[in-house]
């Protein structure tokens, strides 16, 4: 489902990932690993085109996304038709980026009544019943000012699921909430998971990876170090530097 070939990307003198190269197939759950300033993130944000890599190319189902081919040329697409694919990915961001003037509901009804153009009738029904499924029923009206931090994430969670996406990408979803409150995000994406949606995952939380994830990508400055089965990455990893890092994350 989603091919990335041979990115690379710099932010001036700082090398952010280089020539990674890897491949989701549908349904399969790949969770990203790596020390912090690894190029996991950038990776993520590359493929839906939020960065747009130096090098090499992402396709969704077949589709290069951001460029067009002209013979052996990669010209950019404008931004509507960018905007457009970017529509075929759901993104969970670290820090919520919830409309602070908008209800619960409002929030996760927003894609689909501007963008998707959906009767608001149709678009209140889903976001209900995903506001539900992410465990917030009793919380549409609130406000993202009285919600906790795995509240508002569960809302955003639900707000990328409006969009009927066709992968989910979550930047590390757990990192900005207090320690009591990350299990009942990774629950939500358990079951998320379960459910047969293909996701990319930018995750330190090493258990929760080995629970969900189909594949493990371990990842260091900027590189694909190491990828495999979860079980095999993360109860027998082949590379020294992923040895390191998981004896050092596990104590």
């Amino acid at each position: 489902m989603v091919a990335v070939r041979h990115l690379s990307k710099s932010f001036g003198a700082v090398r952010a990932l280089t020539d990674v190269s890897l491949d989701v197939a549908k349904g399969e759950v790949v969770c990203l690993l790596g020390p912090s300033g690894s190029g996991k993130s950038t990776l993520l944000r590359c493929v839906n085109h939020l960065e747009k890599p130096d090098a090499g190319a992402v396709w969704l189902n077949g589709e290069l996304i951001g460029y067009r081919r002209d013979g052996d040329r990669l010209l950019e697409l404008p931004d509507g038709e960018v905007a457009r694919q970017r529509q075929r990915f759901g993104m969970v961001f670290q820090r919520f980026n919830l409309w602070p003037h908008k209800t619960a509901l409002q929030n996760v009804m927003e894609g689909p009544l501007r963008v998707l153009r959906r009767p608001a009738r149709e678009a209140r029904a889903r976001a209900e019943a995903l506001l539900a499924r992410v465990g917030l029923a009793d919380k549409a009206d609130a406000w993202p000012a009285q919600l906790s931090g795995g509240q508002q994430q569960r809302v955003g969670i639900a707000r990328a699921l409006a969009m009927e996406p066709e992968v989910m990408l979550f930047d590390e979803p757990t990192s900005a909430l207090d320690p009591e409150l990350v299990g009942e995000v990774l629950a939500v994406m358990r079951d998320l998971a379960r459910s047969g949606i293909t996701m990319m995952v930018v995750t330190h939380e090493v258990g929760f990876a080995r629970e969900v994830a189909d594949r493990v990508v371990f990842m260091d400055a900027g590189t694909v170090v190491e990828e495999g089965p979860a079980a095999q990455v993360l109860g027998q990893p082949r590379q020294a530097r992923t040895q390191a890092f998981l004896a050092a994350v596990l104590a």
